[in-house]
């Protein structure tokens, strides 16, 4: 799938000679040509000329900042509402939704009587497959048209969606109503990846992306505190669990009110003054990403699809994301087996969600303090991702049994592990379409996980401790850990052989705007 090095030099070589010079800073009378040129090429053509100008490092400072302050809480927010919607299930089945919906069924033909979930399993994975089939339109509509509309639009619709759940009867209807949730959501994390690779350096990338991924592991604190609030609830026409999604539904549609106003790229970004806008745009100009560009290109699609890394990225994403499929959706049921109450069982989702919560954003500082450190990072949390499942695994669970407890509370370094692929994959594509490929790539892979993974529980071991969920997340983590040493070597090799090419500045400079890809851009560094 990878081209060999006389292949990638010649594209690179063919991609320098055909560069035209630029129409310099963008004057009034030019701005009416912004949109039509953003469609053609990267957006930051219009503002800033073919050669690179000299920043002061106290004003790129400020304007790094001043969008720090506008995209980070946003999409940490919507982020964190993404992860709510998704793990309340697992919360909503100890209120009652089991029953009400019919989410498991009795088989009285045993002796004794056995218990199936394997309704809540599917409805639990329809969520993900609603994404499969939502990721890619989605990602390219965003691409294509204004950010802010689309997703002002399509998450005000998912609000909606979600707060239909209330009226759901059946599990047949709950099947529906979880796949057409699933696909307004997949515009999100895609929507945010892509976002921050067009604002902030590559160097920059990792800090940024874990700081809104770290909301997964706050909203489960927070998530958990809300569940425990509803939890209180004894009186009302309706039942507490109609009530979580009514006002996680509410949340949503507010935030969708609030996307509108997202700009389309540091270009047009209404936050920033005219000459902020320039410095923005031209600060990204040595990592050679690109900002925005609007028009889908055949020929990108073509070399996403070819480009080996974005495999291993992939399979990485699907292996790493079986013990979420279990956590968000079984999490509280599984520590309600060790012994614990209902309450307790939510309240004990804290410990986990701490964690998550820190070492995302630890290795997201590490990873942006010390270079080429990402990979190492990953394979190192993968160990107590393994320690965890063993430890529930082959411990004794016995009525508030301490050690599964523990386990189950170390697996949370599944979300270190998820950051540093979803960093390793963005930060490693060049050229708008293949970044939107790369995206939807990596959540389709997600996705992919999220199915397999409330598959593997079985209730009917439940006396030998759902032994195939342990034993199928320990080897999916021995995959990652093989995939990430590949991947490692493979970035490694590429960054060698452009090391050996003739570099040229003024002719790396005209090339950082033209939403070249990786491959065409021999100027192009790949992060380890």
């Amino acid at each position: 799938m990878e081209m060999n090095s006389n292949q990638e030099d010649e594209r690179g070589a063919s991609a320098i000679a055909t560069v035209q010079p630029s129409k310099g800073p963008l004057h009034s009378d030019h701005r009416d040509q912004l949109n039509t040129q953003s469609f053609e090429k990267d957006a930051a053509a219009a503002i800033v000329p073919d050669h690179a100008v000299l920043l002061d490092k106290a004003e790129e400072y400020r304007v790094q900042r001043k969008i720090d302050r506008f995209l980070i809480p946003v999409m940490w927010f919507g982020y964190g509402l993404v992860y709510y919607d998704k793990a309340i299930l697992g919360s909503a089945v100890l209120f009652g939704m089991t029953k009400d919906l019919q989410l498991s069924v009795i088989d009285r033909s045993t002796t004794p009587p056995t218990t199936s979930t394997e309704r809540l399993s599917w409805a639990t994975s329809m969520f993900y497959f609603g994404m499969l089939a939502g990721l890619y339109p989605l990602t390219f509509l965003l691409q294509r048209f204004n950010i802010g509309r689309v997703l002002g639009g399509v998450v005000i619709l998912w609000g909606l969606v979600a707060m239909l759940t209330a009226a759901v009867t059946s599990w047949q209807g709950l099947f529906a109503q979880r796949f057409f949730l699933g696909f307004v959501e997949s515009i999100i994390p895609t929507g945010f990846m892509c976002i921050v690779s067009g604002y902030y350096t590559q160097e920059e990338q990792a800090l940024r992306q874990s700081w809104w991924l770290s909301s997964t592991g706050a909203w489960t604190m927070i998530g958990g505190a809300l569940n425990y609030g509803f939890a209180q609830i004894t009186g009302g026409s309706l039942k507490r669990w109609q009530y979580i999604y009514l006002m996680a539904g509410a949340l949503t549609v507010a935030f969708g009110c609030v996307c509108f106003w997202i700009p389309n790229s540091a270009v047009d970004a209404w936050f920033l003054t005219e000459h902020e806008r320039v410095v923005a745009v031209e600060r990204l100009r040595k990592g050679q990403t690109g900002v925005r560009c609007q028009m889908l290109k055949r020929e990108q699609l073509r070399e996403a699809v070819l480009d080996v890394k974005i495999w291993l990225v992939a399979f990485m994403m699907a292996a790493a994301y079986t013990v979420n499929g279990a956590v968000s959706g079984f999490g509280p049921l599984i520590v309600s087996t060790f012994g614990y109450t209902t309450l307790e069982s939510i309240l004990l989702q804290f410990p986990l969600g701490a964690l998550v919560f820190i070492f995302i954003l630890l290795t997201g500082y590490l990873s942006s303090r010390f270079r080429n450190i990402c990979l190492i990072l990953l394979i190192l949390c993968c160990f107590p991702v393994i320690a965890g499942c063993l430890m529930i695994w082959k411990s004794t669970w016995y009525h508030h049994a301490p050690t599964p407890v523990a386990g189950y509370t170390i697996i949370g370094f599944f979300g270190p592990v998820i950051f540093l692929i979803i960093n390793i994959g963005m930060a490693n594509v060049a050229g708008a379409t293949k970044k939107s490929f790369t995206a939807a790539a990596i959540f389709v892979a997600y996705c992919v996980g999220n199915i397999v993974g409330p598959l593997l529980i079985k209730t009917q071991t439940l006396n030998r401790h759902y032994p195939e969920l342990w034993l199928g997340i320990i080897i999916c983590y021995c995959i990652v850990i093989t995939l990430a040493i590949i991947l490692y070597l493979h970035l490694r090799k590429g960054n060698k052989r452009r090391d050996g090419l003739p570099k040229d500045d003024a002719e790396r400079d005209k090339l950082a705007f033209r939403d070249l890809t990786d491959k065409e851009n021999m100027y192009f560094r790949y992060v380890l």
